[in-house]
């Protein structure tokens, strides 16, 4: 990406804000996550992304069509939010340069990372830490969030680890364990109540896994359909070239 150039124009200029993204992983806990927090923060929308790569796809829900990647940004919190909806698998590095171009526009203090990582049953919904910076991995442990000894993360998240110096911004990556290939609204409360002692939002516990589990059948309805809209689109090329 050329020095002065931009992948997203915001529609507000944000200083010294905390930037957390949520691209689809393991048990889309990610998604979920950043998805109910943009809701449960009452974010604004300040930008929209899609990757020129075919086949284009796009999931409408309520009526209204659902961005494949979304910037939200609370006021209150001071706190922008990249959330995708979108596959971006062969597309990671790009995925990771759109988050650290967010993160210059906003001057961010810290990008945080969400990530579903593969468990076994007495792992599921544990959460582990990886920090750049000696000050946020005293945070973690002072909530009783360990480290990650070992674990293989593929992904946005995977390209943002390996590209962590080009943020100018501590790292911090929040990873809960999932053993499922369906998306894991448990492990995505987890996800925000560490979110939360982190960054002392004052989210309520009480109906979080509820609005998640909502927020999770709605998100999965939209993938649902853009999948159909993948295998349409590819049956029809096939169609097309027989």
């Amino acid at each position: 990406m050329p020095k002065n150039s931009s992948l997203i124009t915001l529609s507000k200029k944000i200083k010294g804000a905390t930037v957390i993204e949520g691209f689809p992983g393991v048990g889309l806990v990610a998604t979920i996550a950043t998805g109910f927090l943009s809701e449960h923060l009452k974010c604004e929308k300040i930008g929209k992304y899609f990757f020129s790569d075919p086949p284009a796809t796009v999931a409408i829900h309520g009526s209204h069509i659902v961005d494949p990647v979304t910037v939200y940004y609370s006021k209150k919190h001071n706190i922008v939010i990249v959330h995708s909806i979108i596959n971006t698998a062969s597309m990671e590095f790009r995925a990771a340069d759109l988050v650290l171009d967010v993160c210059k526009q906003v001057q961010a203090k810290e990008l945080i990372a969400l990530e579903g990582v593969g468990a076994t049953d007495q792992e599921d919904s544990q959460a582990f830490h990886y920090c750049t910076h000696e000050k946020c991995q005293k945070t973690m442990k002072k909530i009783g969030i360990n480290g990650l000894n070992e674990g293989i993360i593929v992904g946005t998240t995977g390209a943002l680890l390996l590209k962590a110096s080009d943020a100018k911004a501590p790292l911090t990556a929040i990873f809960v364990g999932t053993h499922l290939n369906m998306p894991d609204s448990k492990a995505a409360a987890k996800a925000i109540e560490v979110l939360d002692k982190y960054l002392g939002l004052s989210v309520p516990y009480a109906p979080l896994l509820r609005q998640a589990e909502k927020f999770e059948s709605k998100l999965h309805g939209m993938m649902e359909q853009a999948m159909l809209t993948k295998q349409l689109k590819e049956q029809k090329d096939t169609n097309y070239v027989g």
